[in-house]
């Protein structure tokens, strides 16, 4: 797998999500949305359920906010950002299938107003601690 895998328009964490916020970019004033990594998705293999965060919860990076469950195993989901949580996909919770076909389109989970970033990674970054070539 190379890092061209790793859109590099966003950033990623260690726990394979990503967030629509330009690696080394500062907060954007603006909701970004926030989505697993295809790292993730090759891990788990054909999602059943997602269970995301209400809308207008207030979420802290790195601290379980939901969770995303496939016919293998069940894996909570950390936000690579702190903030207030503006919107969920709906799409996606009614067909946790986007999410394995499309994860850095039209699988995306929610979006957040984000207030604080957690530790973010670049694309080649994320693809070297995961084994790709970058």
């Amino acid at each position: 797998m190379s890092s061209a895998a790793f859109p590099d328009d966003r950033s990623y964490t260690d726990d394979h999500e990503w967030v629509l916020i330009a690696p080394g970019a500062d907060l954007p004033d603006e909701p970004v949305r926030v989505g697993i990594t295809s790292v993730a998705v090759n891990s788990l293999g054909e999602l059943v359920f997602v269970d995301l965060p209400e809308v207008g919860t207030t979420i802290v990076a790195g601290e379980s906010c939901g969770e995303v469950e496939s016919t293998k195993t069940v894996s909570e989901l950390y936000p690579p950002v702190s903030g207030r949580v503006t919107l969920i996909n709906t799409a996606a919770v009614d067909d946790p299938g986007l999410v394995t076909s499309d994860p850095y389109g039209e699988g995306w989970l929610f979006a957040v107003q984000p207030s604080a970033a957690g530790e973010l990674l670049t694309a080649a970054e994320y693809a070297e601690k995961n084994g790709a070539n970058a």
